[in-house]
């Protein structure tokens, strides 16, 4: 299969969420809430804890725990809330003292991976494009901003409803099932491997309307059913349901996969909506033959794209000092930031 090319018009905005490193940090609501009450100034670190299975298993998309934060501070900075410190040093300390990482030892009051450069980014926002790293449903959701994303959470850096319509297609699921690993029958999703690659339109901003209509009509059906995005999305592809809410669901995702194939110039394509045998089972989806089309289509617009990037003189290169393979944009293109890579503690 060919290979697709991370594309620098995308860099800096899809990341992987903070990784914890440590059950001490959990707090339940009401653990945190006594904290806040009995000394106000603990609100500054004390934050709703998103994960991927509360994203898709919560009607409303909501953290059920919360976690205690110590952001990138010092230790002197951080024991300037005591009560809280006492928790992690009682509770966090001893487990790190274990680990075989010299950093993680010795910086043991802070995430193991603070995700920096995700927070510097998200932090003009007030909600942020997530979703489920290890999923079948590959369905976006926009959350708060203020809270701390897990490392199970792929965190997108845009609140529009026009880019949660566009993330919502089949045109972006197509592609991440393409570009992704598996594990068992779920996706792997990874930010780096399918949204820096995915080639986007000239514009989503006629998707506006539509993904207001989704989201209003999504968070509707999962309150009135009590059920989470992963539920209501096994709804939506079983071919015995013909509940009135079900079907106007998938309406509105055919009117977001012709919107976007219009958006791409696609008009003339037969998407053929039907319940179609898979990988995944039966979905309710593109004709498979036609997602052929759009795959090579889309291929053929990163690899364009991508040499267009390289012609200009800006392109992704490895950092050799970075043993995790972050990329980082070429010198030559100042006025690309290039995104600050995590510090592993």
């Amino acid at each position: 299969m060919a290979t697709s090319n991370r594309l620098v018009a995308n860099q800096g905005r899809s990341f992987i969420g903070s990784y914890v490193l440590g059950k001490g940090f959990i707090l339940s609501p009401q653990q945190a809430e006594d904290l806040i009450q009995r000394d106000p100034r603990n609100k500054d670190v004390l934050f709703a804890y998103l994960n991927g299975e509360d994203l898709n298993s919560r009607p409303d998309c909501s953290a059920s725990r919360w976690v205690i934060n110590f952001h990138d501070w010092s230790e002197e900075r951080a024991r300037s809330y005591p009560e809280v410190f006492a928790i992690v040093e009682r509770d966090v300390k001893p487990e790190r003292l274990k680990n075989n990482n010299r950093q993680r030892r010795e910086i043991w009051w802070r995430f193991t991976r603070p995700a920096v450069d995700l927070y510097r980014a998200i932090s003009n926002l007030d909600r942020v494009l997530v979703v489920a790293l290890v999923s079948r449903t590959v369905m976006p959701a926009r959350v708060s901003s203020q809270q701390v994303l897990s490392h199970k959470i792929g965190v997108f850096a845009l609140e529009g409803a026009d880019h949660l319509a566009f993330l919502s297609s089949s045109i972006h699921s197509s592609w991440a099932w393409r570009n992704s690993s598996t594990m068992k029958a779920d996706l792997n999703y990874s930010p780096s491997d399918v949204y820096e690659t995915l080639p986007w339109p000239e514009s989503v901003i006629e998707l506006t309307a539509a993904g207001q209509a989704l989201e209003t009509t999504r968070c509707l059906i999962m309150e009135n059913r009590r059920i989470g995005l992963t539920k209501l999305y096994n709804l939506v592809h079983d071919a015995t349901i013909a509940a009135s809410d079900i079907t106007s669901l998938r309406g509105l995702h055919e009117e977001i996969d012709r919107m976007v194939a219009d958006a791409y110039g696609w008009g003339e394509l037969d998407l053929n909506y039907g319940f179609h045998s898979t990988r995944q089972g039966v979905r309710y989806a593109i004709d498979p033959v036609v997602q052929i089309e759009i795959l090579d289509r889309l291929l053929e617009l990163n690899h364009g794209q991508h040499d267009l990037e390289a012609a200009n003189g800006v392109f992704h290169r490895k950092n050799r000092n970075n043993p995790k393979g972050w990329n980082e944009i070429s010198a030559g293109s100042p006025e690309i930031p290039t995104p600050v890579d995590d510090v592993l503690f």
